[in-house]
């Protein structure tokens, strides 16, 4: 943003955020100082309580992150939840003081996250209630909050706790087992790792007792249910900007690590396999040796008994053409068996 400001850079840009948020940037050369930031949110289900298209909440929240540099248009740009009108010639002067540029950087960051701002607005007044040991007024027993397309997660509010349950989904058949793996692994790790002030966490297979009545609908997941326990404790003063973060975006989080196991797995047992086959006495006579270079093709030949025809591509040294070598490796059996992946155990403030 600061580039459009000095540079008058026009712009007119779509992204997805999270393969669920959708976004689309404008700003006129003719007016640079301001852009227009449009947001389509996923899909809510039935559960979901949506004001004017938004969660409730949404409005006075935007208000009050981003103050006098936003304008709401209504109606929104077609196809979109919400514009935003910002108008960045009243973002805080860089004038080198360390507190302006602060002051500056905050705002700029709040924009980025604007996500959070308007789908993390209803967890936000729960929270701040609880900050202050008290349940917001009008609130249900249940509350179902959007977070990804037709998908909901929940929270039980009361004085002096928060449950917050998320129903954990997975469209693969690999991702939901890797997903189990990883979840169980998390809450293993939060156990072990001395966090005895963070949020209590529990992984199971059946919804827990304290979404009793919600319809069974709503509580379908394949990879099983997280819970929460969020006290007070745990929304103090700033906190509380960090743990609507992370249970907003906590589906993400899994996710990422769901894929980058996935990669992971795949890497690994390429490694495992070449290094099977730099093992065999021929590999050398066939002009193959061990470089640290990672498999770049395999092609299946003709099927053998307990061998595999497979070509691996390597590259020679000084920019020479590729070659391709014929061997043949020992057939290795390998099916998909899930190990841990990497845990950040922090998560949710202490």
């Amino acid at each position: 943003m600061p580039e459009i400001l000095e540079k008058c850079i026009e712009l007119d840009h779509h992204w997805v955020e999270f393969d669920d948020v959708r976004y689309h940037v404008q700003v006129s050369m003719k007016n640079p100082h301001i852009l227009l930031l449009s947001l389509s949110l996923p899909t809510p289900p039935l559960e979901t309580v949506f004001v004017g298209g938004l969660p409730f909440g949404a409005i006075e929240a935007i208000k009050a992150a981003y103050g006098v540099i936003v304008q709401i248009l209504d109606p929104p740009r077609d196809g979109f939840n919400l514009t935003l009108k910002l108008n960045l010639s009243k973002l805080p002067q860089d004038e080198g003081e360390q507190v302006h540029f602060l002051q500056r950087h905050t705002l700029l960051v709040k924009i980025a996250s604007v996500r959070e701002v308007v789908l993390g607005a209803p967890l936000r007044v729960i929270l701040k209630h609880l900050a202050s040991r008290t349940v917001a007024p009008d609130i249900d027993q249940f509350v179902a909050l959007v977070h990804r397309p037709n998908e909901s997660f929940f929270l039980v509010p009361q004085a002096e706790k928060v449950t917050v349950v998320f129903p954990m989904r997975f469209k693969d058949s690999i991702d939901t087992v890797l997903a189990t793996s990883f979840l169980q692994e998390f809450m293993e790790s939060r156990r072990t790792a001395g966090l005895s002030n963070a949020p209590p966490c529990l992984w199971s297979k059946t919804p827990p007792l304290e979404l009793k009545g919600v319809t069974d609908d709503e509580l379908s997941a394949n990879a099983g249910f997280v819970t929460f326990v969020i006290l007070p404790r745990h929304v103090e003063g700033r906190k509380l900007d960090r743990t609507v973060w992370n249970l907003s975006t906590f589906h993400a989080y899994v996710n990422y690590h769901v894929k980058v196991d996935t990669n992971d797995q795949f890497q690994t047992h390429i490694c495992t396999v070449l290094r099977r086959v730099y093992a065999q006495p021929d590999a050398a006579a066939c002009g193959v040796t061990y470089s640290g270079s990672e498999l770049c093709q395999t092609r299946p030949g003709e099927d053998q008994e307990n061998t595999t025809n497979k070509i691996f591509q390597t590259s020679e040294s000084q920019g020479q053409s590729n070659q391709f070598k014929f061997i043949n490796v020992l057939a290795v059996d390998m099916p998909l068996s899930f190990v841990p992946p990497r845990i950040e155990v922090g998560g949710l403030p202490s």
